[in-house]
């Protein structure tokens, strides 16, 4: 059994909910030693084999990954602690008596903590069910309040509507949370819509992060921040439900949707114009492809060094733009005020309210 995890020195400020697929993985395999530390991915597990295993084997020591495995049957194969990899079990309220064993299990080989991750959607049993729930998650996996972070997700907010009812529900849920002496606290959405395909074509669309808005209106409330990466909230949804060559671009408050067809030339030279489309925009960072691997990935195929790579690819160069942009952002004075052990928020770095309805879904 590999002793408990000891390689992170300090506490992570962003928690993003990632697929545990190749893109996403390979992303946080490129983050360096100074970022690493800071993030605390969430990775939802839907295929275990000796591939997935050795990519997570492969991510940098100060990164200490938490995997949800409910999506999959509570076999001996599914159990994390077999793996042989430092990470965290994700902990859903309805998980079986022999799961929550599974995962007490690999708690105390690994970091002695869990995530308990509680969907504002489906976990709606009321307050005092909700502490029955998480009580025998407890008991069941032998560990204490202090021992668990807490995950509240949002799911998918995709319009004002969206994020108008989330908010009263995350802050139902956020109230009920301090009840109890959680290790930390973090509210989670996805803002992406389910599919692409009705974006415009070999033109860049902007995009509303309504998961980033959904946080600023709940920043009164001190939460840590998560959202799903450059992906949709929704299980199994796709980013395009086409072949198109698609990069999506994170900036402060939007997305950059780049759809490029494969007419017009050879399949390299299109995902070089993208590319060189992108690079010279204004949300390209001033320091280019210095900020991110994936920035750096991307400006090579405008200067037409390397080819257009796979979807795989694209997903990889978006998802590592994103964690540098993120967490650049959340590193920012008076930008995040972390949910402390004791669940008392702070009132220090209150972001300024933004107006109701948000910005344009598209602009030219």
């Amino acid at each position: 059994m590999v002793p408990a995890h000891g390689g992170r020195a300090t506490e992570p400020v962003y928690r993003p909910v990632l697929a545990c697929r190749r893109g996403e993985l390979d992303a946080l395999a490129h983050l360096d030693a100074t970022a690493a530390p800071l993030i605390a991915p969430v990775l939802d597990v839907t295929v275990v084999d000796r591939s997935m295993v050795d990519s997570l084997a492969r991510l940098p020591a100060e990164l200490l990954p938490a995997v949800d495995v409910s999506a999959l049957p509570a076999t001996p194969e599914t159990d994390p602690v077999r793996w042989g990899v430092p990470l965290v079990p994700v902990v859903g309220l309805a998980e079986s008596d022999r799961r929550l064993a599974a995962h007490g299990v690999t708690a105390r080989a690994y970091a002695r903590r869990a995530v308990i991750r509680l969907r504002a959607a489906r976990d709606r049993g009321g307050p005092d069910a909700t502490t029955s729930a998480v009580e025998r998650i407890w008991r069941g996996t032998g560990l204490v309040p202090e021992q668990c972070d807490l995950l509240v997700d949002a799911g998918d907010v995709c319009c004002p509507a969206d994020v108008r009812l989330a908010e009263a529900r995350v802050r139902r849920l956020l109230d009920w949370a301090r009840r109890h002496a959680w290790r930390s606290v973090t509210v989670a959405a996805g803002g992406l819509p389910p599919t692409l395909s009705r974006l415009a074509v070999d033109e860049p669309v902007r995009l509303d992060r309504w998961d980033w808005l959904l946080w600023q209106r709940l920043a009164d409330l001190g939460a840590g921040y998560g959202d799903y990466g450059v992906g949709p909230a929704l299980p199994g949804a796709g980013q395009s439900g086409d072949r198109l060559f698609t990069l999506c671009y994170t900036t402060d408050g939007a997305w950059w949707i780049y759809r490029w067809s494969r007419r017009g030339g050879r399949g390299d030279d299109r995902f070089a114009d993208l590319c060189r489309t992108l690079v010279s925009a204004p949300h390209w960072p001033t320091d280019g492809a210095s900020f991110s691997w994936g920035d750096h990935e991307i400006l090579r195929r405008a200067r037409r060094v390397a080819g257009a790579g796979s979807a795989s690819n694209w997903t990889a160069w978006g998802t590592s733009h994103h964690l540098a942009e993120v967490l650049a952002t959340l590193r920012r004075p008076a930008r995040h005020a972390p949910l402390g052990p004791s669940g008392a928020g702070s009132a220090r770095g209150r972001p300024s309210r933004p107006p109701r309805g948000g910005e344009s879904r598209r602009a030219g």
